[in-house]
C-alpha cells in the first residue's frame, strides 16, 4: 500500500487539515501518515484560535515517520512559524518522493494562520524541494514574484474569481504554463477544498500518476465531492466537503 504522509494543523471539526486529509488519502486508497505542527480551535464558522507545536515536537514527529515508514509522498499545510517550518526543511532535505505543499496563510474567515517571518523563508528554503505549490488567488498575489521566477511548479487556483467557471493554472518552473477549467458549483460547503485539492494531488501522485494526470484526477474528484456535499447540513456555517461520498478516481 502506497503512504501518504501529511504535514499540517489539526482541525477539531473535522473538515480541514489533518482530519481531512486523512480522509481524502484513505478515500484514495492510500495509508495515511500525519505530523501535526498546530494545534487550532476551529469549526464551520471560522477559526478562533491557534497554537503552533513546539518545534522540537515537530521534529520528533517527522523522525519518527521518516525513519519507520516507507513514503510514496508527501502533502505539507499549514506551517505556523519559522522555526517550525526550518525543522521541516531540515527534515525534508534528503526525502526523494513528490511534496506537494498548499501555503495556508490566511484562513477562509481571515483567520492569519502562519506568522509573517514564516513567507519568506519558505519561500526561499521550502519551495525548491517541492514538487507542487498550490496558493490561491490571495496567497499568490502575495507570492508573485516567486511564481513570476518559478523555483518549482505553482498550481494557481482559481476558487475565489468571480466567474461561471473555475480555472486553475499550472506554472512549470520552465514558464509553461496550462489551465484546468471546471465548472464553479453553488455551495455553502467548501470548508477544506485547498486541504483537499492538496491531499488528492499527493495521493494520485503516490499512485504513480504524472503531475498534471494527478491534479486533473484531483480536480474531478475535488469536483464531484462539492457536488455530492452541496446539501450536507453539518454545523452552522461553511460546511466540509465529504470525500467519502464519491468513489477515489
Amino acid at each position: 500500500m502506497e503512504i501518504v504522509l501529511t504535514i499540517a494543523g489539526s482541525d477539531p471539526s473535522g473538515g480541514a487539515g489533518i482530519q481531512q486529509d486523512l480522509k481524502v488519502i484513505t478515500a484514495h486508497g492510500c495509508y495515511g501518515a500525519t505530523v501535526i505542527t498546530a494545534l487550532t480551535s476551529q469549526n464551520t464558522q471560522g477559526v478562533q484560535s491557534s497554537m503552533s507545536v513546539p518545534p522540537d515536537v515537530v521534529a520528533s514527529q517527522l523522525h519518527a515517520v521518516l525513519s519507520d515508514l516507507h513514503l510514496s509522498a508527501i502533502k505539507i499545510g499549514m506551517i505556523p512559524d519559522k522555526a517550525v517550518a526550518q525543522v521541516i526543511v531540515e527534515a525534508l532535505k534528503e526525502v526523494h518522493v513528490p511534496i506537494i505543499y498548499d501555503p495556508v496563510m490566511i484562513s477562509t474567515s481571515g483567520y492569519q494562520l502562519m506568522s509573517s517571518d514564516a513567507i519568506n523563508y519558505i519561500a526561499e528554503q521550502l519551495f525548491p524541494l517541492c514538487t507542487l505549490v498550490t496558493p490561491n488567488l490571495p496567497e499568490a498575489e502575495r507570492l508573485k514574484e516567486q511564481i513570476e521566477h518559478p523555483c518549482t511548479a505553482f498550481l494557481v487556483k482559481g476558487g475565489h474569481a468571480q466567474s461561471t467557471q473555475m480555472t486553475d493554472r499550472l506554472i512549470m518552473s520552465d514558464g509553461t504554463v496550462s489551465e484546468f477549467t471546471t465548472e464553479k458549483i453553488a455551495s455553502r460547503n467548501l470548508h477544506g477544498t485547498g486541504c483537499t485539492l492538496s491531499s488528492a494531488i499527493a495521493s494520485n501522485m503516490a499512485l504513480g500518476n504524472s503531475l498534471p494526470k494527478a491534479i486533473s484526477q484531483a480536480k474531478d474528484f475535488i469536483t464531484a465531492a462539492i457536488r455530492r456535499s452541496a446539501d450536507i447540513s453539518i454545523g452552522h456555517g461553511n460546511g466540509p466537503l465529504h470525500p467519502f461520498l464519491i468513489k477515489s478516481v
